[in-house]
């Protein structure tokens, strides 16, 4: 399929003798916003690690526009600058101010000039709210800009996919509105998102599809109309209780 950006084959991934993944089968298509929610522990950052190949997969076969990722020759450096990252824990460089921060991938990465890279940093800084904190370091920020800038940084990449690990769950309660807003507005773009969250109004509300994990497999995988109103697995339907019940 022409659209197509990601195809994920009988993908297994264990820990010594834990299986974290047990045999994912996953189509996204370009432009497509896919949220991933399920208890902790039902490997969904996981999944997301081995689609950026920060985790090894055991066995399976990972497909990005038609090319196999898990190939002895495969440029992995090069398909991180395409397939972009976004950290629970920021994964800023505390040594760096907020442009260098958003500029130093641009440059040795992409081998952009530092003027270029410059330019498409501030618009993205621009863009996530953050171009007045251009001289800052991380440690000056809050949670909720730091996120901001890693997902500017992130940007300032030109992916042709943004994966988001769980991106609020380290912020304060105040602080996770700014960034679901950033990627509320980003959802709107035609960027591909591919976002791990324990945030189900956004889940429900910015996804086009929503994957439910339970213990290492796609239990559901359906609009987020069919997941949060009419779950056809119980075990969905019981996790969405406890979760909604516990708010």
């Amino acid at each position: 399929m022409a659209d197509n950006i990601f195809t994920v084959n009988d993908l297994v991934k264990n820990f010594g003798n834990h299986a974290v993944l047990k045999g994912i089968n996953l189509s996204v298509n370009k432009g497509e916003v896919v949220s991933i929610i399920g208890a902790s522990g039902s490997g969904k950052s996981t999944l997301l690690r081995c689609l950026n190949l920060l985790e090894q997969p055991t066995s399976g076969t990972i497909e990005f526009e038609g090319e196999n990722i898990l190939g002895n020759k495969f440029n992995a450096i090069k398909y991180r600058a395409k397939v972009g990252m976004v950290f629970q824990s920021f994964n800023l460089f505390n040594n760096m101010n907020v442009l260098k921060n958003c500029v130093i991938g641009q440059v040795k990465v992409l081998k952009r000039s530092k003027a270029e890279a410059e330019e498409v940093a501030m618009k993205y800084l621009s863009n996530v709210g953050m171009s007045a904190y251009i001289n800052a370091r991380p440690s000056q920020l809050s949670g909720g800009q730091k996120q901001r800038v890693a997902i500017a940084r992130a940007l300032s990449m030109n992916p042709d996919v943004l994966l988001f690990d769980e991106p609020t769950s380290a912020l304060d309660p105040e602080m996770v509105g700014e960034v679901l807003s950033v990627m509320s507005d980003l959802s709107k773009t035609g960027l591909t998102m591919i976002t791990v969250t324990h945030e189900m109004q956004f889940a429900r509300e910015v996804s086009s599809r929503v994957l439910f994990m339970d213990d290492g497999v796609i239990a559901e995988d359906s609009s987020p109309e069919q997941i949060f109103t009419n779950p056809k697995e119980e075990r969905t339907r019981a996790f969405l209780n406890r979760i909604i019940n516990k708010r």
